[in-house]
Parts: C-alpha cells; sequence; structure tokens
C-alpha cells in the first residue's frame, strides 16, 4: 500500500494501493477535498499537485500532462491527480491556484 502525505494540508496521510487508481480518485475516497474541474479526465489542469518527495514513485506521464507541460501548464515537479497513480509513497503539496477557500493550509 502507499501513502501519500499532503504536507501543506497538516500532513494529512492518504493510503492507496499502488497502481490501482488515480490519485484523485484516491483522496475523494478517502474524503479529501482537491480542487478538478473536468472530472478527472485530463482536459484542464485544476487538479494539479507539486511533487516534493517521491516522484520516482508515480506513474509515467500521460499524453495530457506531457502536452500540459509543453505548453508551459506544468512545471518539472507537477502532475496531475486525475491522471498520476502513485506507485509507491508520496509527499505533495497543494498548488496555490488549487486551495480551496473552505480548507486551511499550512504555508
Amino acid at each position: 500500500m502507499a501513502k501519500i502525505v499532503i504536507e501543506n494540508l497538516s500532513g494529512k496521510e492518504v493510503n492507496i494501493h499502488p497502481q490501482s487508481r488515480s490519485i484523485l480518485a484516491a483522496l475523494q475516497n478517502e474524503r479529501v477535498d482537491w480542487m478538478h474541474a473536468c472530472e478527472g479526465k485530463g482536459r484542464c489542469t485544476t487538479c494539479k499537485l507539486i511533487v516534493v518527495k517521491g516522484f520516482e514513485q508515480i506513474s509515467e506521464k500521460t499524453a495530457a500532462e506531457i502536452r500540459y507541460e509543453q505548453e508551459g501548464k506544468l512545471s518539472g515537479n507537477e502532475r496531475l491527480a486525475c491522471q498520476a497513480k502513485a506507485l509507491g509513497d508520496l509527499a505533495v503539496r497543494v498548488p496555490d491556484e488549487g486551495k480551496l477557500p473552505h480548507l486551511k493550509y499550512d504555508d
């Protein structure tokens, strides 16, 4: 089982089975509110996350992520939660543009 720690959301920990689902689906399953506008279809970048540790523990980039990276909408340490799958333990952060108003973030 993989563990995702959301550093700027009070260190919230989410356990998921490696390769079983997208990071977004795992977060939703654990009732973690995460910004997403296209219902997890890789059509936008609202579910972006910043990978702090464990970048090698994420699935290969999808065509959508590569396209957004080429367009300058994703940097090298950012992934789309709806496209990426955790293969092992990760530490991530919610980017400023993805923060939800009803949650308290530690920055």
